[in-house]
C-alpha cells in the first residue's frame, strides 16, 4: 500500500519533468535553426528555453502564474531580438495546463493577447500582411486552440472519473448499509423466533414438572400425562430450533418450514393442559400471506406463553378473522380484576406479575409493526386482552 502510494505521487511530477523536458528541447531546436532575429543563438537564448521548461514543474499549483510567466517571457525573448521561435510552441504547454486544471479564461485570454500582440508589432515591422495574417495566424491559432481543448478534455475526463469514484463508493456504501441493515433485521427476527418458541416451550416444561412432582406416588397417571406433555412440548422445541439453526446456515433455503395458523393446536394444546378452557375461533382465506401469517401464529403463541405463566384465570379467548385489507387477532384471558393489576395502558407493564416481563410483549408489538401494523397488550375487565392487526397488502 504504501509503495503504490508512493508511485502515485511520483506520477504527476514525473508527467511535469517530461512536459518541462519536451518544451525545453523543442525551444532549443527551434533557436537552433537560427531564423530571423537581431542576433545569433547564443547562451543566453537558451537559457530562456530552460526556463520555458522549468515552469512546467509548477503548472499544477499556479497553472494562471505559469501561463502569464510564460506570455511575458516570450514578449521579452522577443523584445531582446534573438531568433524566431515562433508563436504558439513557446506557450501550448502553459496554455494546456491552464485548460487542464479549469482555468480556460485565462488561457483563451492569454492566447488572444499572444496572437494580436505577435500581429501587431510584427505588421508594424513591415512584414507582409499576408504571410503573417494569412499564412501563419491559422497554424499559430489552430495549435493554441487544439492545446486548450486538449487540456480542457483531459480536465473534463478527469472530473467524470472522479465522478464515477464517488458514485462508485457511495453505492458501495449504500450496499453496505443496506447488508448490515438486512443483517440486523435478520438477527431480530431469529431472536423473536427462539423467544418466542423456547419461551414458550420452557413454560410448558416448567408448569408440568411441577405437576408430575405432585402428582408422583399419589397419581401416577397424572405424572405420566405431565411428562408426556415435556418430552411432547421438548420435541416440538427440537423442530423449531433445527429450523431456526437450518436458517442461519442457509438463508435462502426456499424449503424450509413456515409456521402457521392452522398448527394452532400445539400452542393452545399448553394452556388446556393448564387447566384453561381454551375457545378458538379462526377465520382465513387459504391465501394469507406467509410473513402474516407466521407473525400472528408467533403472537399468538407468546401470548398464551403470558396466560400460561400469569394468568389466575379459566378461559382463554382466541380469535382470528380476515377481511380485505388486514388480519386482525386477539387473545382475551380471565384473569384477575385489571382495576387490581393496574397495570400503564398499552405497555404491558405489571402491576402485580402481569404480561410485561421480559421481552414478550415487545417481540409481538416488534412483529406487528415490522409488516407496518399495530399491537396493544392492556388490561380489560375481568382479565388482559392482546390484540392485534396486521395489513396484507404489501406482506407477500
Amino acid at each position: 500500500m504504501a509503495g503504490r502510494t508512493r508511485e502515485q505521487a511520483f506520477r504527476p511530477w514525473a508527467v511535469d519533468v517530461l512536459l518541462g523536458v519536451g518544451v525545453t528541447v523543442i525551444v532549443s531546436i527551434v533557436i537552433s535553426a537560427n531564423e530571423g532575429g537581431r542576433h545569433g543563438p547564443e547562451r543566453v537564448a537558451y537559457l530562456w528555453a530552460v526556463g520555458l521548461g522549468a515552469l512546467m514543474l509548477a503548472r499544477r499549483r499556479y497553472p494562471v502564474l505559469v501561463l502569464a510567466v510564460t506570455v511575458l517571457g516570450l514578449f521579452a525573448y522577443y523584445a531582446v531580438g534573438y531568433p524566431a521561435i515562433g508563436l504558439a510552441v513557446p506557450v501550448a504547454a502553459a496554455l494546456f495546463s491552464a485548460a487542464e486544471y479549469g482555468r480556460l479564461v485565462a488561457a483563451v485570454s492569454a492566447a488572444v493577447v499572444v496572437t494580436v500582440v505577435s500581429v501587431v508589432f510584427r505588421l508594424a515591422e513591415g512584414q507582409d500582411f499576408a504571410f503573417v495574417v494569412g499564412y501563419e495566424l491559422a497554424g499559430h491559432v489552430l495549435l493554441m486552440g487544439a492545446a486548450i481543448a486538449l487540456g480542457d478534455s483531459v480536465r473534463s475526463r478527469r472530473a467524470a472519473q472522479a465522478d464515477a469514484r464517488r458514485i462508485a463508493e457511495l453505492t458501495a456504501a449504500r450496499y453496505q448499509q443496506e447488508a448490515q441493515t438486512r443483517i440486523q433485521h435478520e438477527r431480530m427476527a431469529v431472536a423473536r423466533d427462539l423467544h418466542d418458541s423456547l419461551g414458550h416451550t420452557v413454560s410448558v416444561i416448567a408448569l408440568h414438572a411441577d405437576v408430575a412432582r405432585e402428582a408422583l406416588g399419589r397419581d401416577e397417571d397424572a405424572a405420566r400425562s405431565a411428562l408426556e406433555l415435556i418430552r411432547s412440548a421438548a420435541g416440538r422445541s427440537m423442530v423449531d430450533l433445527r429450523r431456526t439453526v437450518t436458517l442461519l446456515r442457509s438463508p435462502d433455503d426456499e424449503r424450509r418450514t413456515v409456521v402457521s395458523l392452522a398448527n394452532l393446536d400445539a400452542v393452545t394444546q399448553a394452556a388446556g393442559a393448564a387447566g384453561f378452557d381454551v375457545d378458538v375461533r379462526v377465520d382465513l382465506d387459504p391465501d394469507v400471506p406467509g410473513p402474516v401469517e407466521a407473525a400472528a401464529f408467533r403472537i399468538v403463541q407468546e401470548a398464551i406463553t403470558n396466560v400460561v405463566r400469569h394468568s389466575a384465570g379459566s378461559r382463554v379467548d382466541i380469535r382470528v378473522r380476515q377481511d380485505e385489507h388486514r388480519l386482525t387477532l386477539s387473545v382475551i384471558d380471565s384473569g384477575a380484576d385489571a382495576e387490581l393489576e393496574a397495570p400503564k395502558a398499552g405497555t404491558g407493564q405489571p402491576g402485580t406479575g402481569r404480561p410485561g416481563i421480559g421481552h414478550g410483549i415487545a417481540g409481538m408489538r416488534e412483529r406487528a409493526e415490522s409488516l407496518g401494523g399495530r399491537l396493544t397488550a392492556d388490561p380489560v375487565p375481568g382479565g388482559f386482552a392482546v390484540h392485534a392487526e396486521l395489513p396484507l397488502v404489501g406482506s407477500a
